[in-house]
């Protein structure tokens, strides 16, 4: 492991990260808010961090192993969201408190959403843009982006791809070199949000609220530029775009690449993943109609607009709301929030444990009931007519273990600092999946929540951002040995 290497990367990477600070600047210019100095100020403090880490290990020639891949991409995405909280602390009379501006900043890069801020509406343009282009920047992950740049830096990219590509197929490209991947990802990535902004100004939002929404949307991120989130709009047609863009951006970017260089979109309705997740949210989408119906709470078509905007919404871990679903009736609360646990396609920007691992153990407890009866059977597990290797299916057990260990352990951390038991597993459960919403005190926003319940769940953003292993793997006596 070389540390001069991993210093001139990150310091690479914090140089590229002070750029997406200038059009913030632009806006505030724009629109005479006079946030421009405090975004300059973030600019000139992170463009001279990452010299001091560049500059004296610039010639510094090593091609990156796993193991690094696993350090630069835990420790960039904890120093980008300690630089990217800056223009939130610099911005007077809007500035946030240091715990304030990194649960923010991070709960935007890790496309969480969850805010401590209330009036949103009111806050500055620039800081608005901000927050919603942090999202957009999280969504694909500023690792990839990095990775189609940098080799023509003389860095090497593929340790850092694995790192940060989600779910248990990590291995598989959709082109020969990691760079033209990157690139087919980030153009896909780009065309969508282009898309949805084009869609939205169609449905009646003005260019800013459609350029927002629409980074956060296809991010599946959930910050919105007013406090009632899509909701106030009351549109049936931006609540059917934000669906529609949702499920698109749920399903594995993969796929969109096939469906891009085939031309053809057979291998939607072929893919197992993808079927489970649509089977999915329509069972859970009339399972919520009828009992909205049933209990009065809404009418036919209100009923039928919620329930479905709901569902998609926070299975698939965006988070926007057309309504505050933790005062539906019954189980209904809980059913949703528990549904964000699965989340989106291996491959997407959604978060949750991934479709895939939830078919995986699936299918491996049905291939245990299988074998008490018939005990000396050679049964395999497969996803469609792919067998599936015993060493994935005993990582994603490994997997599921230690996610529920250290939900577990967190939720007993902030259950520790005086937040009730209901506000803490579901805004643990939320921070774990990057979710957003929660339910009890946090339910409308997490400002009210001691400091120190608010760093243990920064912790959990990033811990479910980048899939649990690449952070706890830096905790193994074995991954420090030479």
């Amino acid at each position: 492991m070389s540390l001069r290497m991993i210093l001139r990367i990150l310091g690479l990477l914090l140089m590229m990260f002070s750029l997406t600070m200038v059009p913030p600047i632009l806006i505030s210019l724009l629109y005479a808010d006079g946030m421009w100095e405090a975004f300059a100020v973030a600019i000139a403090i992170t463009v001279v961090t990452g010299a001091v880490m560049y500059l004296p290990n610039r010639h510094a020639r090593k091609e990156l192993r796993t193991r690094d891949g696993f350090l630069i991409a835990a420790l960039f995405w904890s120093v980008l969201g300690l630089f990217g909280a800056l223009p939130l602390m610099l911005t007077g009379d809007t500035a946030l408190t240091l715990t304030d501006a990194v649960f923010e900043s991070f709960s935007g890069l890790t496309t969480t959403g969850a805010t401590v801020i209330t009036g949103i509406e009111h806050l500055p343009k620039a800081v608005l843009y901000y927050r919603q282009q942090l999202q957009w920047l999280g969504g694909m992950g500023i690792v990839v982006l990095a990775v189609a740049i940098l080799p023509t830096l003389g860095v090497g990219g593929m340790a850092l791809y694995r790192t940060e590509i989600p779910g248990p197929l990590k291995d598989s490209k959709l082109t020969p070199r990691i760079t033209e991947t990157a690139k087919a990802l980030w153009y896909i990535y780009a065309t969508l949000t282009l898309t949805c902004m084009l869609a939205y100004m169609a449905a009646g939002m003005d260019w800013f609220d459609a350029l927002g929404h629409s980074f956060s949307t296809v991010a599946i991120g959930g910050f919105s530029t007013y406090d009632a989130s899509i909701g106030h709009f009351d549109s049936a047609t931006i609540e059917m775009i934000c669906v529609f863009f949702l499920l698109v951006s749920a399903v594995s970017f993969s796929l969109h690449f096939l469906a891009w260089r085939q031309r053809s979109i057979t291998h939607y309705f072929q893919d197992p993943e993808a079927r489970f997740l649509m089977l999915f949210l329509l069972g859970l989408t009339v399972i919520t109609v009828i009992s909205l119906w049933l209990t009065g709470t809404y009418g036919t078509e209100r009923g039928l607009r919620h329930a479905l905007f709901e569902v998609v919404s926070v299975a698939t871990t965006a988070g926007f709301a057309v309504a505050d679903f933790s005062t539906w009736p019954g189980a209904l609360p809980f059913l949703l929030f528990v549904a964000a646990f699965v989340g989106g396609c291996s491959g997407s920007t959604g978060g949750g444990m991934k479709v895939i691992r939830i078919i995986l153990i699936l299918k491996q407890g049905m291939r245990e009931v299988m074998r008490l009866i018939h005990p000396n059977a050679v049964i395999t597990v497969k996803i469609g007519k792919v067998s599936v290797p015993d060493g994935i299916a005993q990582a994603v057990w490994g997997f599921f273990s230690a996610y529920v260990m250290l939900f577990f352990l967190m939720l007993v951390g902030v259950m520790a600092t005086g937040v009730d038991q209901v506000t803490a597993w579901s805004s643990v459960g939320s921070a774990l999946n990057n979710l957003g919403p929660a339910l009890g005190e946090a339910s409308a926003h997490y400002g009210e929540l001691p400091v120190l319940a608010k760093w243990i769940l920064v912790m959990a953003m990033l811990l479910g951002r980048l899939e649990i292993f690449t952070v706890l793997v830096l905790f193994t006596p074995a991954f420090w040995r030479k």
